[in-house]
């Protein structure tokens, strides 16, 4: 059931209060993985699992020419960070979807909350996790063989939450969109994500592959992302980092507008 917004929630907020409206919602969405820590704890077992046993495998099937002079693990850590940042921003809005259902949706949308704050809020909540996955797996791997660049990686987590912002902005809008249908957002999350991240290298050197994948990749915004990742995690800073900020920046203000203009549809 949309709402009625009244005109005080929809006048254009400035950026003081989108700032303090961020915090607020990210503050509510951090409470149930701050009340059950098991769960992140447990999330990290995929990726650690993805590590173990699938790198091995592509060292050997692929060879370390492939990677750059890189090592196995130094190559692959990265793409699996992302991948986990990819399916956690990506179904920030089956959350939405259970809200809808419950009724708690149209009580926040009641509330002078700015729209785009419902969306960032949420979106920072998935990357907050992932920043503390992200190091702790990086650390975890240093004895077997990872070269650990601290200041580098978290840079590198910056771009990834930026990015986030934005694919948690377009999953928003696609909750609300596909409203009382579930099924149609998780035909269109899924239809979309696996050929996104095949395109992008993140489990498989793109190069590997034959010309039109090559080509598919120059339009996939996640092949600059993960290139941006791998450069930083070696601990450089050159041409990928900046085209892979440059799409994190264009993403999040892509998802923003159509989040925002899904938002305003929605309520009114």
């Amino acid at each position: 059931m949309a709402v009625q917004a009244t005109p005080e929630v929809l006048k254009k907020p400035g950026l003081g209060q989108v700032l303090n409206d961020t915090r607020h919602v990210f503050w509510r969405e951090m409470l149930l993985p701050l009340r059950d820590p098991f769960s992140l704890i447990f999330s990290l077992l995929q990726p650690l699992v993805f590590l173990g046993l699938f790198g091995p495998l592509l060292g050997s099937a692929v060879g370390a020419p492939a990677f750059g002079g890189q090592s196995t693990l130094q190559w692959f850590l990265p793409g699996v960070v992302v991948m986990i940042a990819l399916f956690g921003t990506s179904m920030t809005g089956s959350n939405l979807q259970y809200e809808l259902m419950t009724g708690s949706y149209e009580r926040i949308l009641a509330t002078p909350l700015s729209r785009s704050s419902l969306m960032i809020g949420r979106a920072l909540k998935e990357w907050a996790p992932l920043v503390v996955q992200g190091l702790l797996i990086s650390v975890v791997c240093i004895p077997f063989g990872f070269v650990f660049y601290p200041l580098h990686v978290l840079f590198g987590l910056v771009i990834l939450g930026i990015f986030g912002i934005g694919l948690g902005a377009l999953s928003y809008a696609l909750a609300l969109v596909s409203q009382n249908k579930e099924w149609i957002f998780w035909g269109v999350q899924q239809t979309l994500l696996f050929p996104l991240m095949i395109l992008s290298g993140i489990m498989l050197p793109i190069e590997a592959g034959p010309d039109w994948m090559k080509t598919a990749s120059w339009f996939n915004p996640l092949t600059y992302l993960v290139n941006a990742e791998r450069e930083l995690f070696a601990g450089n800073v050159g041409t990928d980092t900046l085209l892979g900020l440059l799409a994190a920046a264009v993403s999040a203000a892509v998802g923003l507008v159509v989040g925002v203009r899904t938002i305003s549809r929605n309520t009114n």
